[in-house]
């Protein structure tokens, strides 16, 4: 419906019960999230940017709170429609890449599409791969492409269900800068296509190409900016005359 975020958490709070002790992971967390931004997630170990990453990809229940995916309290929807939504609808990016190392890259790319039992698997996988630049690149195996290759792959894995939000966790934490600067320009690409993405990160680079930036601190959201694309070009430029890589 019209003016209706993509997601909306409303009170997200998660507990975890280590022997005596309850870690509070999240606490009360609120957030909208509309259809064709692009997001960065930052905070420092333990703010809890993982858990909400998880929880944003249904992998993992709040304690308390709500959760609407375009429009559906996700709380409502069994184990098997909560995969289902999983699988169609949510992209994930690793920073490990998560590729079967035997197989080859339309492979890897065609897995998702075999569990959710979709046709025409192969065409959408060439289609996907084409679409992250690696036409030439199908019938290689991760171990015979590049780092930056192997995460084109896994992207393409995410992107092959056409899924309604792309949630990245440290998507260059294994890649050089420049291999990384790569990555990025790949999702300000998809971004300008209309996607949704969602990037977990430590490094303020990586934050300042996205277009919001929202800052755990102790399970809860401790700023939330937002820029546009003359800021963040600028932020860039900044970044790159300045030196100071991490």
């Amino acid at each position: 419906m019209d003016g209706q975020p993509l997601i909306r958490l409303q009170g997200i709070s998660r507990e975890y019960r280590m022997d005596a002790e309850v870690v509070r992971a999240l606490r009360g967390v609120d957030l909208s999230i509309e259809t064709n931004e692009m997001l960065a997630i930052m905070g420092s170990s333990g703010s809890g940017k993982s858990t909400l990453l998880n929880i944003l990809g249904l992998l993992d229940v709040p304690t308390a709170g709500q959760y609407w995916l375009d429009g559906q309290d996700v709380a409502q929807l069994s184990q098997s429609a909560l995969a289902r939504v999983r699988g169609r609808r949510i992209g994930f990016v690793f920073q490990t890449f998560e590729l079967l190392p035997r197989q080859t890259a339309i492979r890897n790319v065609e897995l998702p599409l075999i569990y959710t039992g979709t046709p025409q698997r192969r065409q959408l996988a060439i289609e996907a791969l084409e679409r992250v630049g690696l036409a030439d690149r199908m019938k290689h195996r991760p171990n015979e492409m590049s780092g930056g290759q192997r995460q084109r792959v896994a992207i393409a894995r995410a992107l092959v269900q056409h899924p309604a939000i792309l949630l990245a966790d440290e998507p260059t934490g294994n890649l050089d800068s420049r291999t990384s600067e790569e990555i990025l320009d790949l999702f300000e690409t998809l971004y300008g296509e209309g996607q949704t993405i969602v990037i977990v990160t430590h490094e303020a680079e990586i934050a300042q190409r996205c277009r919001r930036i929202v800052r755990l601190r102790d399970g809860q959201i401790e700023s939330d900016q937002r820029h546009g694309d003359a800021g963040k070009r600028t932020a860039v430029a900044g970044a790159a005359t300045g030196g100071g890589g991490g």
